[in-house]
């Protein structure tokens, strides 16, 4: 696409009036005086509304879309005393329901906490604002007029910070996935530079990510910006994403050849002994960098950077230009990758290990594909509802963060991306689950990782509510919940006895997990604020207990004030609250999208979140009210049980047009659902059958056989000399003695109990021993 562009090269500090070399091109050869006006006003335009934004989210007056419907914002006085409203047919309990909502948020917003909240958001905003336009007028026009254009440029309201409330059940359709969500939520300002040639209109946003990455970082604002000026410039996200790919392995290529030993040592020290937040982490995948070794270069990596990107139509002298000191210095250059965020002394790792286990980042692409079983493998997992295979554990070391064998995967320059995202697994049954939900992440335009912590935590939580959800107790308790909604359920107590009564064995295992997961949270929040991915844009994206992490994570950012470092966040399922207050303060630490994703059907979450703080709501099971920027998708027809999140991750992702989505990895999970459906549907009729004291009949390929009805066919079992009568009691409704009592007169929700509780302890204790033996195996 690029080659055919006739760019040249434009070294920095031109000035405005046309000064430039007479063999090469750059912004100011291509535009005239006008056109490089526009281009500063439109920029200048973009981040008015991204400040906006910021404002918005602490606005008492702004409204949902559920609750605006696109209604111009007055009082409640306002529209009784409106002429055109008629007061016979106004709607009074609504109008005084809307004023107690915003009189909440009126107290909550002047709550000094929130109050500092927002000035701080507001003035970081407005210092990238500053650097960002002084940085491209300096090389288009001059500091003084983008200067001048930015406190002058309008905000239009941006539509990607009003909440959108969305529905997707099975047969919904696929969004335009990425490209009609960049219009959607990023919608177009208008301006003349968008009817220039593409060719032209591609050199534009070249330039305009080499001038941000010239600011020594790459962070969240900067990327959004760069999303607006995408769609406002008519382009398709994969000219952003391609150029992305473009630069990063430029960078990192040019970087290779050069050293300078003394001003990486002074980086190091300086990191060492001083940083911003006073917080440390030993080491990260995705802070090694092969070749990054510092020191000033600029001859030899101008040369690299304009030999690597030629194919991107700028020459080296006009790329080393717009980078500026980016162009000549490899500690700026892995400081941007993360190669000096994450080298830091392991000794307070150890601390944070002694409250968070296993913690770790894990490349995806370095997994093998857990869908696709292997000639001779053994299916090591005896949990029914596990459709993978068992793979490596790679980390011998929890108090180091980089897994040897992920080491090739990260020191690849191919591999690294501008942007990170990283993956958070909410249960385990297997130590697969942990990268293989977020194969679905595509490398082509963001670096995924999937994070490891608490490895026995959550796999006993994993097993135990695989062991809840396929017991007899459960089965009989599902079929009294539906009778009411989830909420009734939950404030209520309306739980049935039966499965009360097996609590046990979930409850414990959940509240440990949970625990640990806030924990997590924080320790992630400290990896990014001490940069161990970089100076890049972070996605957060976790379903279950994982989507709990997200949730302390942001917390975290948000009590420190570290703005800028995530772009984006999906909660999927979070066991959470869903208070307007904790949303907001959220929101405040993400540049671009914050979005719950919700089921009301989800009764294994609501029994897990029963004993929490429900009167402060749930998000997984509802959507948020009365937020700006918060989008709501609702995932109730698809989302019968918790445990179906697992494999409707890409689903979700895709339909919600999220960016980097693997489509084929999508198909495979879509796979896994199925077998997981029948396996459950068969598990139905066996225990159907067996409470009717008969078993289900099987063809000779092992598939259930079914009458013309469709009914599957059964034949009468006698065991242990059990009478007929008894089955026919059982059948017929008299439970009594036989449905309350079992050996020795304990109930039998009891036993049922004890049987899966031990059940689940060995479970966890055999894919705790795999997990050893796999990290022997690798490090021997």
């Amino acid at each position: 696409m690029f080659k055919h562009v006739p760019w040249a090269s434009h070294e920095e500090g031109k000035s405005a009036e046309g000064k430039q070399q007479d063999e090469e091109e750059s912004l100011t050869t291509i535009l005239n005086i006008d056109q490089r006006g526009d281009l500063t006003l439109l920029i200048a335009s973009i981040m008015a509304s991204m400040r906006k934004a910021i404002e918005m989210n602490f606005d008492a007056n702004a409204m949902s879309s559920s609750e605006s419907n696109n209604k111009p914002l007055v009082s409640e006085d306002e529209k009784i005393m409106n002429a055109n409203t008629d007061p016979a047919s106004a709607d009074v309990n609504a109008l005084d329901q809307e004023k107690k909502l915003k009189e909440q948020r009126q107290k909550e917003l002047s709550a000094p906490k929130m109050k500092e909240l927002k000035g701080d958001a507001l003035r970081f905003i407005d210092q990238w604002r500053t650097d960002v336009i002084e940085r491209i007028g300096s090389i288009v026009n001059s500091k003084e007029e983008a200067s001048s254009q930015l406190h002058s440029a309008p905000a239009k309201t941006p539509r990607s910070h009003a909440a959108t409330d969305k529905r997707i059940d099975a047969g919904s359709p696929d969004s335009d996935a990425a490209d009609t969500a960049l219009k959607e939520l990023f919608p177009p300002i208008d301006n003349p530079l968008s009817s220039l040639e593409e060719p032209t209109r591609i050199l534009i946003l070249h330039s305009t990510l080499l001038l941000l990455l010239s600011l020594e970082h790459y962070i969240a604002p900067s990327r959004v910006l760069l999303l607006y000026l995408t769609s406002s410039l008519h382009l398709p996200l994969s000219v952003l994403t391609s150029d992305e790919e473009k630069i990063a392995k430029g960078l990192l290529e040019a970087a290779k050849h050069m050293s300078g030993d003394e001003e990486t040592q002074k980086k190091a020290e300086e990191n060492k002994n001083s940083r911003k937040w006073k917080v440390g982490l030993a080491s990260v995948a995705g802070a090694a960098l092969i070749g990054v070794t510092g020191g000033l270069a600029a001859p030899l990596v101008a040369a690299g950077v304009g030999s690597v990107m030629g194919g991107l139509g700028l020459g080296a002298t006009a790329a080393a230009g717009y980078l500026g000191t980016v162009a000549g210095s490899t500690v700026i250059v892995g400081g941007l990758f993360g190669a000096y965020g994450g080298k830091m002394t392991g000794q307070m790792m150890d601390a944070y290990a002694k409250e968070v286990s296993d913690f770790a980042f894990l490349p995806v692409k370095d997994s093998p594909d857990p869908l696709s079983p292997k000639p001779n493998d053994k299916d090591t997992s005896s949990s029914s509802h596990d459709a993978k295979k068992e793979i490596k554990d790679p980390s011998s070391n929890t108090s180091n963060l980089i897994s040897p064998a992920a080491e090739p995967a990260i020191n690849d320059p191919s591999s690294r991306r501008l942007r990170v995202t990283i993956g958070i697994s909410g249960w385990l049954t297997t130590a697969s689950d942990v990268t293989s939900p977020w194969r679905i992440l595509s490398p082509a335009s963001s670096e995924p990782f999937a994070l490891r912590y608490e490895l026995e935590a959550l796999m006993n939580l994993g097993n135990s509510i695989s062991a809840m959800v396929s017991s007899a107790a459960w089965g009989y308790a599902k079929s009294e919940m539906i009778k009411h909604t989830i909420f009734a359920e939950l404030t209520a107590a309306l739980w049935p006895l039966a499965i009360l009564k097996i609590s046990r064995v979930v409850d414990n295992p959940f509240s440990v997990a949970k625990a640990r997961s806030d924990k997590a949270g924080e320790l992630l929040a400290d990896a990014l604020v001490n940069k161990a991915q970089g100076e890049r844009p972070v996605v957060l994206v976790g379903y279950s207990l994982g989507a709990r992490v997200v949730y302390s994570c942001l917390m975290s950012l948000a009590k420190r004030k570290a703005f800028g470092l995530v772009e984006s966040a999906v909660l999927i399922g979070t066991p959470c609250p869903s208070t307007t207050a904790d949303w907001r303060v959220m929101r405040s630490v993400v540049a671009s999208r914050l979005v719950n994703v919700y089921s009301e059907n989800d009764y294994v979450l609501g029994f897990l979140y029963r004993t929490s703080s429900i009167q402060y709501g749930v998000a997984g099971l509802q959507k948020i009210e009365g937020l700006p920027g918060v989008e709501n998708v609702d995932v109730s027809g698809t989302v019968s049980g918790h445990l179906r999140y697992r494999y409707l991750v890409g689903a979700v992702l895709k339909k919600i047009g999220f960016e980097g989505v693997d489509l084929k990895a999508v198909e495979e999970e879509a796979a896994a659902l199925k077998r997981m459906d029948e396996e459950e549907e068969e598990r139905g009729y066996v225990e159907k059958a067996k409470a009717q004291g008969k078993s289900i009949v099987k063809g000779a390929d092992g598939k259930i056989l079914f009458d013309k009805d469709g009914k599957p066919l059964m034949e009468k079992v006698w065991k242990g000399g059990r009478k007929e009568e008894e089955g026919k009691a059982t059948e017929s409704g008299e439970k009594g003695k036989l449905e309350t009592q079992g050996k020795e007169g304990k109930d039998v929700h009891d036993e049922e109990a004890e049987r899966l509780e031990k059940e689940v302890q060995d479970k966890t204790q055999q894919g705790l021993l795999q997990g050893m033996a796999q990290k022997l195996h690798i490090s021997g």
